[in-house]
């Protein structure tokens, strides 16, 4: 039985990577200040450690013994307007957390280390193609910067410490659990499905579709949206990597999808009209946004099971329709 560090456990993609794990049967603690994640999205079995990751001595403390196979470090800010608007908090809680956890788990002699990172990273190239991993970073918000930030720093930590990092650059999480009992519960909501999904059972007013005159198939915006559990399970697949040293990753399923497609797929998994209304674009969306994940498929065996949009939508609509007030209903 291994024993894991998962911080941010309790969102929406920690939640799944720590359910995961202790469904392998692993010992798993989650620290979490609860600011957007939930208790109620994790295990009874599994220890919540409440506290903030800016909290060097509390931090220290969930690193007692016994020693951790690995840290899962997802816990962040990550709101791309928001850290427009207040992009020092960004660069500083964000860096510091991921410090903090990293000195802790450097002290600990825990040197498996892998990091939530994001497509924010780069500059969406013009021509649409998938964004390989060895593309140049060039952050055009302050989230991704924040997040290439920490990237570097770990590096430095492998030179002079032998951390062993892996960095996944998530692109569209989407979906929930299939078996329905973690879903997606943000407070504000910014995710297109889940808005979309709410409009559609009309809790909430229409959808916004924020730009129809880009230079793809529909006109609308194209994103990589990859399931929930698929990005969990890719957790799981980098371990065996870092043995060979550290890695960066993008990851996401390299199929683009347009926000209308997204409309016409929960139409057809719903039965029901999505009420949307056609708006302006806005400033810094870009029109196309894909990964390749083929080296990491390459170089871990990973494969994505939630290949059909369908699949996907279908695995949102059913939480949220059963869960009309999140884990709070």
């Amino acid at each position: 039985m291994a024993r894991y560090l998962v911080t941010g456990g309790a969102g929406f993609i920690g939640s799944h990577l720590a359910s995961l794990l202790h469904r392998h049967g692993d010992d798993v603690v989650v620290i979490d200040n609860l600011s957007l994640g939930h208790r109620a999205a994790l295990p009874p079995s599994v220890k919540l450690v409440v506290a903030d990751l800016a909290d060097r001595t509390a931090v220290n403390a969930a690193f007692a013994s016994p020693r951790f196979d690995a840290v899962f470090h997802l816990a962040s800010l990550s709101a791309v307007g928001d850290s427009m608007r207040d992009p020092l908090r960004y660069c500083r809680e964000n860096l510091v957390c991921a410090m903090n956890v990293a000195e802790a788990a450097v002290a600990q002699g825990c040197l498996r280390f892998v990091v939530s990172s994001t497509a924010s990273l780069f500059n969406p190239p013009t021509d649409g193609k998938p964004v390989d991993a060895d593309a140049r970073p060039d952050p055009q918000n302050a989230y991704g910067e924040s997040k290439l930030m920490i990237e570097r720093a770990l590096a430095w930590a492998e030179q002079a410490h032998g951390l062993r990092y892996a960095a996944l650059r998530f692109f569209n999480a989407a979906g929930c659990d299939p078996e329905g009992r973690l879903g997606e519960d943000h407070a504000p909501e910014t995710h297109l499905i889940p808005l979309a999904i709410d409009a559609t059972l009309d809790r909430r007013p229409p959808l916004s579709v924020f730009g129809t005159d880009y230079a793809t198939r529909d006109g609308t915006a194209i994103r990589d949206y990859i399931h929930v559990s698929d990005i969990a399970s890719a957790h799981l697949a980098v371990l065996e990597r870092l043995e060979r040293g550290s890695c960066r990753f993008n990851l996401g399923t390299g199929q683009g999808t347009t926000v209308l497609e997204i409309l016409q797929s929960i139409r057809r998994v719903s039965g029901r009209d999505v009420p949307a209304l056609m708006a302006p674009r806005r400033a810094g969306d870009p029109a196309v946004l894909v990964a390749s994940s083929e080296r990491f498929i390459a170089e871990t065996g990973w494969q994505p099971r939630w290949r059909r949009l369908d699949d996907l939508i279908q695995t949102a609509w059913s939480w949220r329709l059963a869960h009309p007030g999140g884990y709070g209903g």
